[in-house]
């Protein structure tokens, strides 16, 4: 899985129908500092998030194994909201109730 925050939604409405349904949002990688990276991502969402919300997401094979994604064709799912990451050397601090 990989850290991203979520920087925008993507609305399509002409698709395959297995996508029917699913909300997809635009995802920007993370780094270990948590400073965002150039790499960006549509990712089908799985647990209701929103812009501005840093997330985990699989990618690949792992990324159909959700209720939502399973038997469909997506390749990165938002499969868990972050509310906090403590890192040793505090560089990757993070908490969602502080607004970071």
């Amino acid at each position: 899985m990989k850290l991203a925050r979520v920087v925008g939604t993507v609305v399509s409405t002409r698709k395959d129908p297995k996508l029917e349904g699913l909300k997809f949002f635009l995802l920007q990688d993370l780094g270990r500092d948590l400073k965002l990276k150039d790499s960006i991502v549509v990712a089908a969402d799985s647990v209701g998030c929103g812009v501005g919300e840093v997330v985990l997401y699989a990618s690949g094979s792992s990324a159909r194994q959700t209720e939502q994604t399973d038997n469909r064709p997506c390749d990165a799912t938002v499969m868990a909201i972050i509310d906090s990451i403590d890192t040793s050397d505090g560089k990757g601090s993070y908490s969602k109730a502080a607004g970071d």
